[in-house]
């Protein structure tokens, strides 16, 4: 038996659901101890970088955790000690306490992101980094199996990880293993007429070249996703695709940072939707509503490192993934992508033209399509069952 635990939000951060679904699908049994923290990564990183907020976190925190003692205690009670604890996304504080409690058992950090590397992306520097630092190397240090999403982010990890340690008089090995980010199974619902379903089936790539090409972009605008650059490729691709009589409309769901400066690139251009907000129960439905859903485009160093939620659940959801060129990207889905420079705004307007063509979008949908089941939680937990197994702990 395996436990989840935390404060994770699966409804906001869809990625411990992922994991959860994928252990499942191959047998575990997985109880959820799960007392949502409430607030996003955003408001969390605006906490990081406005220290006077932090008490609301902190009075947030031992809130949930004094639930998830009592709920530990209940759950051990009824069903005895778990084999494996998953601490979920955004875990750092959590799986400090996940070791507290469970001091002998082999507890798993989903640490798909670093914290320090987080709040630097979004612009934080000196101490406050350096203290999120100490908190990435606190909550790794807590942690006997850590998952990473990328190559990249796992060369970040201290070498530590791949060496025994003593921990309560037993020796451990502590391991890192990548996972990617996967996509939930509502994701994969059946897609709008004209596009692909579950059973296989797709349309045969004819198109009205009346009819627009319907391109989304979902998101927090930060500098990492390169929402500026989208906002200027989508201003120069809108113009020249009506120009041709090949029409492509935009939406674009979201707000954060960037999201100014992007509706300021975009003001005056036609065929362009904003929604600041859509709920997380609608948004698989809203991006199976596009042809064409755009993954990333920034082109910090985070951003090169990254294959972000976007990619997966745009092949999930049976749209073209327009993203860029990155080295996890073209590693680990090069095949069903189409691949933009990063931060080459004329590169992606071009792409976006070109997908106009009824053929065009035809073989980028083929392509996309052949790579849907390699994105569901059963195929992408791979790497964590093999850790699991080597612990003694299967289904």
């Amino acid at each position: 038996m395996i436990v989840a635990f935390g404060t994770y939000d699966a409804a906001r951060h869809p990625r411990t659901g992922v994991l959860i679904a994928g252990l499942r699908a191959h047998g575990h049994r997985v109880d959820e101890l799960n007392r949502p923290l409430g607030f996003s990564t955003a408001e969390r990183v605006r906490m990081l970088r406005q220290p006077w907020r932090l008490p609301l976190l902190v009075v947030r925190l031992l809130t949930c955790w004094l639930a998830l003692v009592r709920d530990d205690v209940a759950h051990r009670r009824a069903h005895g000690a778990p084999d494996a604890l998953l601490v979920g996304y955004l875990g750092h504080f959590d799986v400090v306490l996940a070791r507290l409690l469970h001091p002998r058992t082999p507890v798993i950090l989903d640490h798909l992101v670093f914290a320090a590397d987080t709040a630097t992306d979004r612009g934080a520097r000196g101490l406050r980094v350096r203290l999120l630092h100490g908190l990435d190397r606190l909550a790794l240090a807590c942690a006997d199996v850590v998952v990473v999403d990328t190559d990249e982010h796992r060369a970040m990890l201290p070498g530590g990880l791949s060496a025994p340690t003593d921990r309560g008089g037993a020796r451990r090995m502590r391991q890192a293993v990548v996972v990617p980010v996967g996509a939930p199974e509502a994701w994969f619902a059946p897609v709008r007429d004209g596009g692909t379903s579950d059973e296989g089936t797709s349309d045969d790539g004819t198109r009205d070249d009346a009819e627009p090409l319907r391109v989304v972009f979902f998101g927090l605008f930060t500098p990492l996703q390169g929402a500026v650059v989208i906002a200027e490729a989508l201003a120069d691709a809108l113009p020249r695709a009506a120009a041709i009589g090949r029409p492509i409309t935009a939406t674009l769901a979201g707000t954060g940072q960037d999201h100014e400066a992007a509706r300021a690139a975009l003001a005056g251009v036609p065929g362009v939707t904003w929604h600041d907000w859509v709920d997380a129960g609608d948004l698989p439905g809203l991006v199976a509503d596009h042809d064409v859903c755009l993954g990333i485009l920034g082109a910090t160093p985070k951003a090169l490192r990254v294959v972000p939620n976007k990619v997966f659940q745009g092949l999930a959801a049976g749209c073209v993934v327009v993203t860029s060129d990155t080295p996890p990207q073209r590693r680990l889905l090069g095949d069903h992508l189409e691949l933009v420079p990063a931060g080459d705004a004329a590169a992606l307007a071009d792409r976006l033209v070109a997908l106009t063509d009824p053929a065009e979008l035809a073989a980028a949908r083929t392509r996309a399509h052949a790579g849907r089941d390699a994105v569901r939680p059963a195929a992408v937990v791979g790497p964590l069952l093999d850790a699991l197994a080597a612990r003694g702990v299967r289904p």
